[in-house]
């Protein structure tokens, strides 16, 4: 049974390029909420599908030649919540919910950067609501 993922623009599964580098391709993984990159790994189509199954990232693991679903070991998994794909079908977006750090090393993102701070889903509902009191204005608002 699938999970609710979205997709973004343009992802379809069946149109990823993985032949083009032996069998995988890079998945960018990004905060959904706070839009920060927190890792890359490799997916190969196997993966690809347990992840959009399961709704837990998963990738090929190239040292072990595997499956391997990120937090198996740790608990510390990805929640996917939206999946897309480059311009040229060869590169995986995947944005997720993290629960814990991500890095093997106990780092939040693999990239040495804080996961935390302002969320720029909350200023995009902002925008979103101002925008409709704009164009919807109410006598009781101010």
């Amino acid at each position: 049974m699938a999970v609710e993922i979205e997709t973004l623009v343009g992802f379809d599964p069946s149109k990823i390029d993985f032949e083009k580098a032996g069998g995988l391709v890079p998945a960018v993984v990004q905060d959904a909420q706070s839009r920060v990159v927190l890792m890359l790994g490799y997916m190969n189509a196997e993966a690809l599908e347990k992840t959009i199954n399961s709704g837990l990232v998963t990738f090929f693991s190239r040292s072990r030649q595997t499956l391997w679903t990120k937090g198996e070991t740790s608990g510390n998994t990805l929640s996917a919540k939206k999946i897309g794909v480059d311009c040229d079908n060869d590169t995986i977006l995947i944005m997720a919910n993290p629960a814990g750090p991500v890095c093997h090393t106990g780092a939040e993102t693999c990239f040495k950067q804080s996961n935390t701070g302002c969320s720029t889903e909350f200023l995009s509902k902002l925008i979103s609501i101002i925008e409709e009191r704009k164009s919807s204005p109410k006598e009781d608002a101010y």
